[in-house]
C-alpha cells in the first residue's frame, strides 16, 4: 500500500479576508452558489454584496436548512442547477461546510469553504458527516477531492464563542498523539494509504503550537481580539489538524469520541472536548510516559478542556455508561485497532476508568497546590 497525502487545492487565512471572497470564487467560476445559514446572511451578505459588485462576479444566496442530511444536500442540489452556477461556497460551521462539500461532489464542481468557526477538521477534508433529520449520524461520505480553496477570516474565527475555539483545540490536540501510534503501526488512514513524513511532520506541528500557543491564543480569543498567537492556532485547528487526520491516521481518541456519541447522556459536549478525554484514554491504553501525560493534562487545564468524565456530564460510578462506550469503541470498525496491540471492551473499560481517575487526581493535585 503506498504512502499518501491529500490537501485542499489552496489555504488563505488572514484578517479580513472574508472582504475578497469575490476574487477568489472567480478562481473556480463566473458564478457561486453560497450556503449560509440564517444568522450567516444576516452577518455577511452585505459584505459578499459589496465584495462581488467590485469583482463583477454572479452569486446566489441559498440559506441552509440546519443539518447535513441527504435531503438538504437534494434541496440544495436543485437550487444550484435551477441557478446555473458554476461554482459552490460554503460560510459558516461544519455542518454547511460539510453540505457544501457533498454538493460540489454530486455536481462535480469546485467548492470554496470558509469557516467562521476553529472548531473541526471539516475545512480541509475530503469528507462529508451526513445526519439524519432527527440528528442523529447517518454516514460519512468520502468525496473525490479536498476543497478547491479554504478561505480563513482571522477576525471571525477570533470573535466566535471561546468554547468552540477551545473544543477545535481539543481536537487538533488528538493529531499528532493519534497519527504517530497509527503510522507507527502501519494504519490505513482516511487518505486510502499510509502515512507520509510530510503528514507526520504537520501532525507533530500542530502538537507543538497548541502546546505553545494554546493558552495565549484562548485568553486573546476570549476578550474578541487576533493575535499572533491566535493566528497560529487557527492554522493549527484549521489546516494542520485537517491535513494530520486524513492523511496521518486516528486512532482510540477518535474511536472514544464515537463511543460517546453513542449516549444521549453526553449530547451538550463538543466533538473536540470529547476528543480530549479520548486522548487521556489513549494514553492510558499505550502507557505513556508520565511526563507526556502531565504536559498533556497541564495543557488541558489552562485552557479548560474536559478531563474527567463528569467534566463531560457523566456520572463516573456508572458503569454500565463506560461499558456502552467501550463496546462501540471497541468494534471491529473503529480505528482504535489501529493500536499496535490487540484492544477489547474490557481493556477500554479499564483505561476510560483510568483515564477519570488520572483526571480527577491531577484537578485534585492543583486544588490541594
Amino acid at each position: 500500500m503506498p504512502n499518501i497525502i491529500i490537501n485542499p487545492g489552496k489555504y488563505i487565512q488572514g484578517r479580513g479576508e472574508i472582504n475578497n471572497i469575490a476574487k477568489y470564487a472567480g478562481k473556480l467560476g463566473d458564478s457561486s452558489l453560497i450556503l449560509l445559514s440564517e444568522r450567516g446572511r444576516k452577518r455577511f451578505e452585505s459584505i459578499i454584496a459589496e465584495s462581488f459588485k467590485q469583482s463583477g462576479g454572479a452569486f446566489y444566496i441559498h440559506q441552509f436548512g440546519g443539518e447535513c442530511t441527504k435531503q438538504e444536500i437534494d434541496n440544495v442540489r436543485g437550487t444550484f442547477l435551477k441557478s446555473q452556477c458554476n461554482a459552490i461556497i460554503g460560510i459558516g460551521g461544519g455542518k454547511i461546510i460539510d453540505t457544501a462539500k457533498a454538493v460540489a461532489h454530486h455536481e462535480n464542481v469546485p467548492v470554496m469553504v470558509v469557516p467562521t468557526v476553529a472548531s473541526t477538521d471539516a475545512p480541509c477534508s475530503a469528507l462529508s458527516l451526513l445526519y439524519k433529520p432527527n440528528g442523529k449520524f447517518d454516514e460519512f461520505l468520502f468525496l473525490r477531492n479536498n476543497p478547491d480553496i479554504v478561505l480563513v477570516d482571522s477576525n471571525i474565527i477570533a470573535s466566535a464563542p471561546v468554547r468552540l475555539f477551545t473544543a477545535g483545540m481539543g481536537d487538533a490536540l488528538a493529531t499528532y498523539v493519534e497519527a504517530s501510534v497509527s503510522a507507527e503501526n502501519g494504519g490505513t488512514t482516511c487518505a486510502g494509504g499510509h502515512a507520509t513524513q510530510a503528514a507526520i511532520a504537520l501532525s507533530k506541528l500542530c502538537y507543538d503550537i497548541l502546546i505553545r500557543d494554546g493558552y495565549a491564543a484562548k485568553l486573546a480569543v476570549s476578550k474578541g481580539v487576533c493575535t499572533k498567537a491566535v493566528e497560529n492556532v487557527i492554522e493549527a485547528n484549521i489546516y494542520l489538524s485537517g491535513i494530520g487526520f486524513e492523511s496521518g491516521g486516528l486512532c482510540a481518541a477518535h474511536a472514544i469520541n464515537n463511543g460517546f456519541s453513542a449516549l444521549d447522556e453526553c449530547k451538550q459536549a463538543y466533538h473536540g472536548e470529547i476528543v480530549t478525554f479520548g486522548v487521556l484514554v489513549q494514553l492510558v491504553l499505550e502507557n505513556a510516559h508520565p511526563n507526556k501525560v502531565e504536559e498533556i493534562l497541564c495543557f488541558c487545564q489552562k485552557v479548560g478542556l474536559p478531563v474527567t468524565l463528569s467534566d463531560l456530564g457523566l456520572n463516573a460510578d456508572d458503569l454500565s455508561i463506560i461499558e456502552r462506550i467501550a463496546q462501540v469503541a471497541s468494534g471491529s470498525d473503529q480505528m482504535i485497532h489501529n493500536m499496535p496491540f490487540e484492544v477489547n471492551i474490557e481493556t477500554v473499560t479499564a483505561a476510560i476508568i483510568c483515564a477519570d481517575a488520572l483526571g480527577n487526581a491531577y484537578k485534585k493535585r492543583l486544588v490541594v497546590g
